[in-house]
């Protein structure tokens, strides 16, 4: 059993201490968050001790990881100090605001020989994984072109200066909320990403940087692709991939923190499309549960560095681009 610090109790800190209460993997000893007082209730439901000393928590002899669920600014000084207080480390996406800071949070990981893992649950989605097995055994054919969009209205009504939709924390409208997921499934899927060109919209005011994302892009494959993330619509979430003996889309009814199913379409050519529906299950967890199994050496995690570091090229050039409003390069 891994005993970990929980860091951050916003929304998504107080899903993943729910998600992982009975956990058989994965144990949150302690919570840190900067208003204690705030969140003492919620988090003594769940047995865990609480304070405010980040610090304190990585000099805890008790504890084997820590999990940051904080800004998004402050991820690369966070793991930088985990790693080097010999702590496991799983950071919510973004795992840095550029590649150098995510290039430095990798390597400072793997110099002190502990486990990096990051908050990119869709990975564990049974649709998506079912169609990155169709893409990685030709039943697609060769893969053309990639859409998808991930948009909700769960940001909508943050408060003004609420570090989710901030300039800093958040630089390119849903870009950081849920338009580096989609980014993080085309790689691993379809490989590296080579440029990208990104719009934003700023029509009602979701956010300071834009109320949307849509960004184009080009593998390295010859591929290309697309996808849009929107920050004032009701849920949605698709994924298709088009390859040149069949097409498939998945389409989600609800948040992967909210139980649901997921249809998955695969259509061919004088063919009845062919449809499967997979029931709801806790992705964050599962990203979790094989974080904790890669630590206790049972299995091993799904993102390697180059794909940690390079999804976040990705979210440089999509800043660079939607400013310059040209092509830009992914480095």
């Amino acid at each position: 059993m891994i005993k970990a610090a929980l860091v951050g109790m916003g929304w998504w800190g107080k899903y993943i201490i729910k998600s992982l209460h009975e956990s058989d993997k994965l144990k949150i000893e302690h919570v840190v968050d900067v208003q204690p007082d705030a969140v003492r209730d919620y988090v003594e439901q769940y047995g865990a001790t609480l304070g405010a000393d980040y610090d304190a928590a990585l000099s805890d002899p008790n504890i084997d990881a820590v999990i940051l669920a904080t800004p998004n600014s402050l991820h690369e000084s966070q793991v930088l100090a985990a790693a080097a207080a010999g702590k496991h480390v799983f950071c919510e996406k973004p795992l840095g605001l550029n590649r150098e800071s995510a290039a430095r949070s990798v390597e400072a990981c793997g110099k002190a020989g502990v486990k990096l893992g990051v908050g990119h649950e869709r990975r564990f989605e049974p649709a998506l994984m079912e169609i990155k097995r169709m893409i990685d055994a030709g039943e697609l054919g060769t893969v053309l072109h990639v859409e998808s969009n991930f948009s909700h209205d769960k940001l909508a009504n943050v408060p003004d200066g609420d570090w989710r939709t901030s300039s800093v924390d958040s630089p390119v409208a849903s870009m950081t909320a849920m338009g580096i997921h989609l980014s993080d499934a085309y790689l691993s899927m379809l490989g590296p990403i080579t440029e990208v060109f990104a719009q934003t919209v700023h029509l009602v005011g979701a956010a300071p940087t834009g109320d949307l994302v849509s960004v184009q892009v080009g593998f390295e494959s010859g591929a290309s692709g697309y996808f849009s993330s929107v920050l004032a619509t009701p849920l949605f979430l698709r994924y298709q991939v088009f390859g040149t003996d069949a097409w498939a889309e998945a389409r989600n009814e609800t948040h992967p923190d909210t139980e649901g199913v997921t249809h998955l379409t695969v259509y061919r050519t004088s063919v009845d499309p062919v449809t499967t529906t997979y029931e709801w299950v806790d992705t964050v967890r599962e990203n979790l549960h094989a974080f904790a199994d890669s630590i206790t050496g049972e299995g091993d995690y799904p993102f390697t560095a180059a794909q940690n570091i390079a999804n976040i090229s990705v979210l440089e050039a999509v800043c660079a681009s939607a400013k310059s409003g040209t092509v830009e390069k992914v480095a």
